[in-house]
């Protein structure tokens, strides 16, 4: 039960630093690193489901997290990274105000596609529900019934919307766009995100996690170095 409260409290912690508009319920000077240490303690969230039961496929399905974690953070954290560096700053509020002209998405495509993958294997979600898969008979969710099982879904699914909401400041320009108010903006960009994803699910297998871990290393990481490399010529050059 631990572990699927954590996972939900892991993604509270997490939206707490995204903006509705241009307001968010806490906006830190370091509000991007806060976002990505609450997707750590997801890390600890779900493994904890799976080691809690006691059940050698539950614990299977924690330590696929685990592993999974160790191939998409690097990448993502290097996107993160690079929105942040677009904008001079770690502030989520400093960051949508940069993109008042233009979105980050437009000129850094390819961090906000890693940061979109990265967003699924987070919520171990379509091609990344190993931590959850058939052939361990549901992997950390096994042994769960009832209430249990519906906060760890729950907690997942909170995963999922809270990744996507945290897209739309960072990539999509938060609350700008006309006509519309700010909140507006930010509701539709997230429901045009999450949409993606969800259809991620039936549009894309689930992937075997070795030749995950091997494209991340081998071309997500460096993908998204370069991108970095672009965009802190851009800033160095204005």
């Amino acid at each position: 039960m631990s572990g699927g409260i954590g996972t939900v409290f892991a993604a509270v912690l997490a939206g707490a630093v995204l903006p509705w508009g241009f307001r968010a319920v806490t906006d830190p000077v370091v509000g991007v690193v806060w976002f990505n240490a609450m997707e750590v303690l997801a890390w600890a969230a779900v493994w904890l489901a799976g080691w809690g039961p006691n059940s050698a496929l539950s614990l299977i399905g924690g330590y696929r997290f685990l592993a999974q974690g160790m191939a998409y953070e690097l990448p993502h954290m290097f996107a993160l990274t690079t929105a942040a560096l677009g904008a001079e700053s770690l502030r989520v509020g400093e960051v949508v105000a940069a993109q008042r002209g233009l979105w980050f998405a437009v000129w850094m495509p390819a961090a906000f596609a890693v940061y979109l993958l990265s967003a699924l294997a987070m919520a171990f979600w379509g091609p990344f529900d190993h931590p959850l898969g058939r052939d361990a008979a549901g992997g950390a969710a096994a042994e769960y019934a009832g209430v249990d099982r519906l906060v760890l879904l729950a907690g997942r699914w909170l995963l999922l919307v809270v990744t996507a909401g945290f897209s739309v400041p960072l990539f999509l320009g938060g609350g700008y766009g006309p006509w519309l108010p700010g909140w507006a903006w930010t509701l539709l960009k997230t429901a045009g995100v999450l949409g993606l994803l969800v259809a991620g699910r039936r549009l894309l297998p689930t992937l075997r996690m070795e030749r995950y871990m091997e494209f991340a290393w081998t071309v997500l990481v460096p993908l998204t170095l370069l991108q970095a490399l672009v965009v802190a010529v851009v800033v160095l050059a204005r």
